[in-house]
């Protein structure tokens, strides 16, 4: 059997040293709450954020956030021989008796399915590199259904002092004050691909900071109607380019852009970057590292909600009775929502959900393309995604990885990176004598393995390609070999 590559994903502790003692956390709290009560009165007002996709309400709190710490060690992926612990500095989300409406953000938007949670979002901070580089993350579900993952906004510290911020999220005012205190400007706000769900919280993001300045990807679009990024709430934006070195951050982050023909209704966009003194490469939707234990920002009533034999179940059981019994809140409910909804995401319509540990456990911890990207996307281009991918390998020597979703940040090098897109060469055939060194060619291949799908897990998600290639919706391929 061939091992998996050596890929881990790092969890955290709190990155708050100093927290202040139980018992002054009252008073504290209290003290806030007065100096609120008198700003709020003074100002006599209700601000509100508008844009004609989404709207950000932020209420007033009367009780000041404390924060958690919490802890957690790493434990790196099998395939390594040496197994080996490392700490990594985490943030807890700001908590309050007042926390829904700090965490209150309105969106009922989204086609053909809005984007959940549709009045709060708890956001997660968390510290990767030291002084250097933070994660927020927050809860996203898929329209009135019972799936959700986590969306994530990297901020990344520049020599300025400034604060470079990649693929927004929802600025809730709990959002907002965790970036506050990090005590640095925002100066520049990145969208780094076309996506809806990463698109519709620039423009109420950016409002939040309107020194900063917004880049965005180009060759932007939007479906069913191709909306200028005006209607989105964004203004004055500055498209990106491919390996531009004028860019005002060009000496610290550099920058390659895959930019598709279109494979469909529009071109599949999606700028990544490296920061050189932390050697981490940043991604939104190319790859992913689902993590054994599902994110922290997903609540307990989702995996709960997702751990019920509903009508998904009952259709994806393989046959089998589904029980109708209650579920209790206990661990193994919850890990049983998270896994169904991990399925549900990377595959729409697995084989068996009402047992889904099994095919769980080949997709999880080990760096993969979603199979959904690799079947609508990647396979229609395979040679444009492979010199997206073969320069990125060659040009940044990077020692991890933080996508825009699941796990993250993530150890992994660029033969782990190979990995991930071997399936390219099943489309293209072997990769030319190009590459950087044949060490990495050949871990490439050794680790063919973990880009493994479980076939009937893939039966629904080949048979909508086939379905959406015959009415034309998606190209059977726009390079490389016809399959």
């Amino acid at each position: 059997m061939i091992p998996s590559p050596p890929v881990t994903y790092q969890t955290a502790i709190s990155d708050r040293e100093k927290d202040p003692p139980r018992e002054h956390r009252g008073a504290e709290s209290r003290v806030n709450m007065l100096t609120n009560m008198a700003a709020s009165l003074q100002s006599a007002r209700f601000s509100t954020n508008y844009s004609p996709l989404s709207s950000n309400f932020n209420q007033t709190s009367l009780i000041s956030a404390t924060s958690r710490l919490k802890s957690s060690q790493l434990e790196p992926n099998y395939g390594a021989k040496r197994r080996w612990r490392r700490n990594l500095v985490v943030a807890a989300s700001a908590e309050s008796e007042s926390g829904g409406a700090e965490r209150f953000y309105l969106n009922f938007t989204g086609f053909p399915f809005p984007l959940g949670p549709f009045l709060n979002r708890r956001t997660i901070r968390t510290e990767a590199v030291k002084g250097c580089i933070w994660l927020f993350e927050q809860e996203q579900a898929l329209g009135f259904s019972s799936v959700s993952t986590n969306i994530r906004m990297t901020v990344i510290k520049l020599k300025s002092g400034g604060l470079w911020v990649h693929a927004p999220i929802a600025p809730t005012k709990e959002c907002i004050q965790l970036l506050k205190e990090l005590d640095a400007p925002v100066e520049y706000i990145i969208l780094p691909t076309f996506a809806y769900e990463h698109k519709i919280f620039v423009g109420p993001f950016s409002r939040k900071f309107p020194r900063a300045q917004i880049w965005v990807a180009p060759r932007q679009w939007s479906w069913p109607v191709n909306l200028p990024l005006e209607f989105f709430g964004i203004f004055r934006a500055k498209p990106l380019k491919d390996e531009d070195d004028s860019t005002p951050w060009s000496n610290e982050i550099e920058q390659k852009i895959l930019s598709s023909p279109e494979v469909g209704i529009g071109p599949y966009v999606e700028v990544a970057f490296y920061h050189k003194k932390s050697r981490t490469l940043l991604v939104t939707d190319a790859v992913i590292f689902v993590p054994r234990q599902p994110p922290e920002c997903i609540s307990k009533e989702s995996l709960l909600e997702s751990a019920k034999n509903g009508l998904a179940v009952k259709l994806l059981s393989k046959g089998k009775e589904v029980p109708d019994e209650p579920v209790v809140d206990d661990k193994l409910n919850r890990q049983k929502g998270w896994e169904r909804m991990v399925l549900q995401i990377l595959f729409l319509g697995p084989s068996n959900l009402l047992e889904p540990t099994a095919s769980f456990a080949q997709m999880s911890q080990k760096l993969i393309v979603s199979p959904i990207v690799k079947t609508l996307v990647f396979s229609k281009v395979p040679e444009k995604v492979r010199d997206w991918i073969d320069r990125i390998v060659r040009d940044w020597k990077f020692q991890r990885v933080i996508p825009a979703h699941f796990a993250a940040p993530i150890n992994a090098s660029r033969s782990d990176f190979l990995t991930a897109f071997s399936f390219l060469d099943e489309l293209l055939g072997e990769r030319v004598a190009t590459q950087p060194s044949l060490s990495i060619l050949f871990s490439s291949l050794m680790g063919r393995a973990a880009s493994y799908f479980p076939p009937d897990d893939m039966k629904t998600l080949s048979s909508l390609d086939q379905f959406l290639v015959s009415v034309g919706a998606v190209k059977k391929t726009v390079s490389g070999r016809k399959r």
